[in-house]
């Protein structure tokens, strides 16, 4: 239980941290010229964005709230499935940037419409984005390092006996009784 608590709060302190700066982005570069932090490499730019990254799916709301309510039910799936173990910690932590990633961006859709967007890197044109978008492109980038280099065989083994409700020690049923830890 003090696990899904630790998440709760963890998703709630990102997801505000997000929000947060998108307040801020709305009250300070709305109609404001673009603010210069690294002259020709990042500046603080405000944009609404109605679509995905890169400008897709423009102006299809419904389909992004769909998709963020399943992804973000996966997410939750997985992190229940995960065993309690040290070796399975950074899975668990990037299941909540994660979920606070497509909540965060969520939000903004449900509220507003859209997505408020205001970091750009000017240096390579990157398109504009935001914190929960650092939240989703950089947990998934470090869910598929680690799903590709640090887990291995025996780990997924591990989850599918739990996903069967066997226990590794004994071969036998375990209880369906949740663990109070």
């Amino acid at each position: 239980m003090k696990r899904f608590l630790w998440a709760i709060l963890g998703v709630l302190a990102l997801t505000g941290l997000d929000q947060w700066t998108k307040y801020l982005a709305l009250a300070h570069l709305q109609g404001q010229p673009n603010i210069v932090v690294w002259d020709g490499v990042f500046e603080l730019q405000f944009i609404t964005n109605r679509g995905a990254a890169f400008g897709i799916f423009q102006n299809q709301r419904w389909i992004f709230l769909v998709m963020t309510v399943a992804i973000m039910a996966a997410l939750l799936y997985f992190f229940v499935k995960l065993p309690r173990t040290k070796h399975f910690l950074p899975l668990s932590i990037l299941c909540v940037v994660l979920e606070a990633g497509a909540l965060g961006n969520m939000i903004d859709r449900v509220r507003l419409g859209y997505v408020i967007d205001f970091l750009y890197f000017k240096l390579i044109d990157f398109p504009t984005f935001n914190v929960a978008d650092c939240y989703v492109t950089v947990g998934t980038i470090l869910a598929a390092i680690l799903l590709v280099f640090y887990y291995k065989d025996e780990d997924w083994n591990l989850l599918k006996k739990k996903e069967r409700g066997v226990t590794e020690e004994s071969g036998e049923q375990e209880s369906h009784k949740e663990n109070a830890e």
